[in-house]
């Protein structure tokens, strides 16, 4: 049998041993399916137009000890790449697009590095998480530059009702310890809190191989050490009118291998915080306002060298929200300044980018439709226009057709702009059309969905080997842009409940490809799928994963392959009592040696065990 078709087959199997005597059942909707991120709004599921995912609090709590990004690759639409185990420099890719290509939320607040570009994923603690809530395709027009393909958007624990306790232990392979608590609650009507901690640390194995050449290759066992906090507290100042503080922090000690010998090692750390306040102002007009801090701290010991490069951000961001009937009318005002401090004074630098955007969602019995618009004024890169158009039309009260279409921009990162050697202060924007077509079904507890989209983008910032301008000072090549590409697909995902027994699924088929070499995107497959079971048996859960991809290429001339693979996760939960549970995790069950990219390992065949009190 097919070694990537192997896993499928036995978590098809387990399915089936599980449904033998399952009858489909339709579960109604739950009141809080809803999704934010999408439109700036609340917005039933059902009403978004944007394709997208929701990670529910369940799916992290079964996560156990994967990470973040080991959870995002389980999602339609995302590969990821990542330069060893947990706590290494990872990446997300939403439909064949760089990680610098998407945007990253922290309750609403905007997370990433102005330097090298996109979020630092592996300083994320997956421990602090509520619910994450993926939305695909550009959205430029709502969040500015760099949405081109997708939003992240990560919601942290809020509180309610009365004062509960949180905590959970765990354990694992290669040296793992996890350890979380937390307090939530409420005071009355008017006071909401939510404070969490964690700590987790793994002694791991080596990040490289011999692939990896002589410079860099080194055995010794690279861990990490990852603490974290998070708050989220509200105050009901008065009917239609509240005000609150939310933040995260982590701080990520991390080894890495850069030479034979040397212990090279990083220290992150992430810190967002944001105050807010919201007023309905009348019976039709809310007003949101919020000034954020998002930092992303970076120091290095490495066999070549120390250095220091910190990205600070503030964020101020005004939206109103007028309804008018069932149509929605914004108007948003946003500032954003971005400063580098660090050991390389070329990277000193900082920029303004003041933006105004407006956006109408209507809703007439069959019809949806929504338009935005928006304008980014740059103190760098100079101003930039983007706008969507979606319209979406209901076949049946299950069946909904969409299509749309927007355009998007990538600002350059102050490496491309101002690094020694390689940045061009010239450098503009990269920019990208985007239109696509999808077909929705929801009844009861099942959703299809099948998307085709075409993203094209030009204006592409790629390292040049000869830099046409300033060759004096660039001689071994630059920032540059030169490039056209081609992100295309058909997006498919599924998912139903038969009984006790819940069912997901996705495929990708997709062509990310360099139009200027008509070479594949590196590291993008042109198939990914998933798929997993959960069958629920009194107080136990049982689940499996699985995950494919196929081939890759690692460099962008396609000359060094990453071959296809294909995992399989087993896990369950047990309710030792009301409060307490038990977790246990197979990862990569099967054993499979695999690459996310040329040179670095991946974990093989592990183990999680854990204990779980005072979560829902």
């Amino acid at each position: 049998m097919n070694l990537v078709l192997k896993p499928l087959a036995i978590s098809l199997a387990v399915a089936a041993a599980f449904s033998a005597n399952a009858s489909a059942q339709s579960v109604p909707n739950n009141a809080q399916n809803v999704v934010v991120t999408a439109g700036r709004q609340v917005q039933a599921a059902k009403d978004v137009l944007a394709d997208n995912v929701v990670i529910t609090s369940e799916q992290i709590a079964n996560a156990g000890s994967e990470s973040l990004v080991d959870l995002l690759q389980q999602q339609r639409g995302i590969e990821i790449t990542r330069n060893g185990g947990a706590g290494t420099t990872s990446s997300v890719l939403m439909r064949g697009g760089s990680n610098a290509q998407n945007v990253v939320l922290i309750d609403g607040v905007r997370y990433s590095s102005s330097t090298v570009g996109g979020a630092s994923w592996e300083t994320i603690p997956l421990g602090q998480i509520d619910h994450i809530e993926i939305v695909y395709g550009p959205l430029s027009s709502l969040y500015g530059a760099d949405a081109m393909g997708g939003v992240i958007q990560i919601f942290t624990k809020k509180g309610h009702g009365p004062a509960a306790l949180t905590a959970s232990v765990g354990a694992g392979s290669y040296g793992l310890r996890k350890m979380q608590a937390g307090v939530f609650g409420s005071s009355g009507n008017e006071f909401n809190y939510a404070l969490n901690v964690g700590h987790e640390n793994n002694i791991g194995f080596s990040a490289t191989n011999p692939n990896a050449g002589k410079y860099s290759y080194n055995a010794d066992k690279d861990g990490y050490k990852l603490d974290s906090a998070s708050g989220n507290f509200n105050w009901q100042l008065a009917p239609g009118y509240e005000a609150g503080v939310k933040f995260m922090q982590s701080r990520l000690n991390a080894q890495f291998d850069a030479g034979s010998s040397y212990d090279d090692h990083s220290v992150e750390q992430l810190q967002t915080i944001a105050v807010y306040g919201k007023a309905k102002v009348n019976d039709i007009w809310t007003a949101n306002l919020q000034v954020a801090q998002s930092n992303t701290l970076g120091y290095t010991d490495a066999s070549y060298g120390q250095s220091q490069i910190d990205t600070h951000q503030n964020l101020f961001s005004l939206q109103n929200d007028i309804r008018l009937g069932k149509d929605v009318l914004q108007v948003i005002a946003e500032s954003r300044q971005e400063k580098v401090r660090g050991t390389t004074a070329e990277l000193n630098q900082k920029r303004t980018t003041n933006s105004v955007a407006a956006s109408y969602v209507w809703k007439l019995d069959a019809h949806l439709a929504s338009v935005s618009v928006r304008n980014d004024n740059s103190s760098v890169y100079g101003s930039n226009t983007t706008g969507s158009l979606a319209y979406g039309y209901r076949l049946t009260p299950d069946w909904r057709v969409n299509a749309s279409y927007g355009t998007s921009f990538r600002a350059p990162t102050f490496n491309e702009l101002y690094y020694p050697g390689y940045g061009i202060a010239s450098n503009q924007p990269e920019k990208a059309k985007n239109a696509e077509i999808g077909v929705y079904y929801e009844q009861g507890s099942s959703q299809l969905s099948a998307v085709y989209y075409q993203n094209k983008a030009t204006n592409l910032l790629v390292s040049t080997n000869v830099c046409p301008v300033q060759q004096s000072t660039h001689r071994y090549g630059c920032a540059y842009n030169v490039d056209k590409a081609t992100m295309s697909g058909l997006t498919l995902g599924a998912n139903t409940r038969f009984g006790d027994l819940a069912l997901r699924g996705a495929l990708d088929i997709q062509n990310p490809v360099d139009d200027t070499t008509g070479k594949r995107l590196a590291r993008r497959a042109k198939q990914h799928a998933s798929f997993s079971a959960e069958y629920t048996l009194a107080q136990a859960k049982l689940g499996v994963e699985t995950i494919f991809s196929g081939d890759r290429f690692d460099n962008v001339t396609n000359t060094r392959t990453l071959s296809g693979y294909s995992l399989m996760n087993l896990y369950g939960t047990y309710a030792l009592n009301k409060d307490l549970s038990a977790v246990a995790r197979w990862n990569n069950a099967l054993n499979k040696d695999y690459a996310l990219a040329y040179g670095y390992n991946t974990p093989g065949s592990n183990v999680y065990v854990g204990l779980n009190y005072g979560f829902k």
